[in-house]
């Protein structure tokens, strides 16, 4: 294996909604992302993801319409001729307090012992929001900001202090950076 890249999911694989993505019919990729995660899986990168959902304790929607959309997800990557290593959520609101939310790096350093990885030091972490960012750079990854979703207001708005690695317009353009 080459290496590690974790996606944050809405925004950066699939449309974001401010009204939260509550049914699979609501689940749409982005142009090229399925193709782009195909591309990183065949040129040997472990992909995984670490998606906040506090819909779910919001209410929302359930865990099986959550399952429901990553086992759409996973189907539609295998197709395209790759694979999905781990998918790693956090159901909680944000005041919760828990270790998995991001900016926290728990979903991460989950996903580290799950596939076994020893160090995140060439690890990638792709998102586009701040917490995103942080939390890859808690725990220790390089970091890619991507312009969709989120991405271009992130952008606009961040703190001199946190700087990702990499900007790219959107994951095909990182994929295509890193293969």
């Amino acid at each position: 294996m080459t290496g590690l890249v974790i996606l944050d999911r809405d925004g950066v694989i699939n449309e974001d909604s401010d009204a939260y993505i509550k049914s699979l019919d609501e689940w749409r990729p982005l142009p090229r992302s399925i193709e782009a995660i195909a591309r990183l899986s065949r040129a040997g990168w472990q992909v995984a993801i670490a998606t906040n959902q506090s819909g779910i304790g919001r209410g929302y929607y359930d865990l099986t319409t959550l399952h429901d959309i990553h086992r759409h997800l996973t189907e539609r990557v295998e197709r395209a001729g790759g694979s999905i290593a781990l998918i790693t959520y956090c159901p909680h609101l944000p005041d919760d307090g828990c270790d998995c939310r991001k900016p926290k790096p728990g979903m991460i350093f989950e996903i580290q012992q799950s596939l076994g990885i020893a160090s995140l030091e060439q690890s990638w972490m792709v998102g586009d929001s701040l917490r995103d960012i942080q939390a890859g750079q808690a725990a220790g990854c390089l970091t890619a900001l991507v312009e969709t979703g989120k991405g271009a207001d992130t952008l606009a708005k961040l703190p001199r202090s946190i700087r990702p690695d990499w900007f790219c317009a959107d994951l095909a353009e990182f994929a295509d950076r890193l293969v």
